[in-house]
């Protein structure tokens, strides 16, 4: 059992949101015209297009980096800590009287980016472990989901 709490800060917010938005499909297309809009104009020295293939690139992040922020300063329950209780047949989180729990099996993925563990509880919502305020039980979680959930649901980079 591994038991942690952890305040989520706009940069964790803004680190998930930027990986779910470009692991997307929308995201990735998004991108790759942005990319195709910039080369097309360096190719044709039409000028224009550059502009719009880096107002494309860039508006994604931008408003992600927004959003996180204003969700961060209205959401009242990233004012205080979550705490988690990585059990054997389920994790526990909760926050003040609140309390919600998933077994293993309900778990959608795993993922891991430079800045945190990502725990999918559904294809949307997720659980956010930002690896600053692990510490020394970073080894810890990762080893309870990857021993928890099918390796094929996790992709995790210590």
């Amino acid at each position: 059992m591994v038991e942690l709490d952890v305040k989520i800060e706009a940069g964790d917010l803004y680190d998930y949101m930027l990986m779910h938005s470009y692991n997307s499909p929308a995201g990735i297309l998004g991108s790759a015209f942005g990319a195709i809009l910039i080369l097309f104009a360096v190719a044709t020295r039409q000028w224009p297009f550059i502009i719009l293939g880096a107002v494309m690139l860039l508006y994604l992040p931008w408003t992600l980096f927004i959003r996180s922020r204003r969700q961060i300063l209205s959401n009242p329950s990233f004012r205080n800590p979550l705490h988690y209780v990585l059990g054997e047949q389920e994790i526990t989180i909760s926050q003040g009287e609140e309390q919600v729990q998933y077994s293993w099996e309900e778990l959608y993925k795993a993922v891991s980016t430079g800045r945190s563990i990502i725990l999918y509880t559904s294809r949307v919502n997720a659980t956010i472990f930002p690896k600053r305020q692990l510490g020394e039980q970073k080894a810890a979680v990762i080893e309870m989901i990857s021993t928890h959930m099918p390796s094929s649901k996790v992709k995790i980079r210590g």
